[in-house]
């Protein structure tokens, strides 16, 4: 059974960083391109970014570019988004995603961006 645990959301004030992890099992993580995605109060599903499975390469939204950093660790078995710079508009649950939208989520975490 493919799972997808996200977790380091919490309250950071504007400026500060958080790192997100996603603890995936059930697949080989070095087989599969991998994303964050998330969703504002009120507001509908945005993707963040990805990361591909062969070549690493990564891609941004145009919101986090140069804030943002995806990795991965295969030998973890984990995804991580590196956010620095954070702004109150990154206020979002942030799920990890396998596969698109009728693919794989976790359950999300919380990230607070608050003065």
């Amino acid at each position: 059974e493919v799972q997808l645990v996200e977790s380091g959301g919490g309250l950071v004030q504007p400026g500060g960083s958080l790192r997100l992890s996603c603890a995936a099992s059930g697949f080989t993580l070095s087989n599969y391109a991998m994303s964050w995605v998330r969703q504002a109060p009120g507001k509908g599903l945005e993707w963040v970014s990805s990361i591909r499975s062969n070549t690493d390469s990564t891609s941004y939204a145009d919101s986090v570019k140069g804030r943002f950093a995806i990795s991965r660790d295969n030998a973890k078995k984990t995804v991580y988004l590196q956010m620095n710079s954070l702004k109150p508009e990154d206020t979002a649950v942030y799920y990890c995603n396998r596969g698109g939208p009728r693919g794989s989520w976790g359950q999300g975490t919380q990230v607070t961006v608050s003065s």
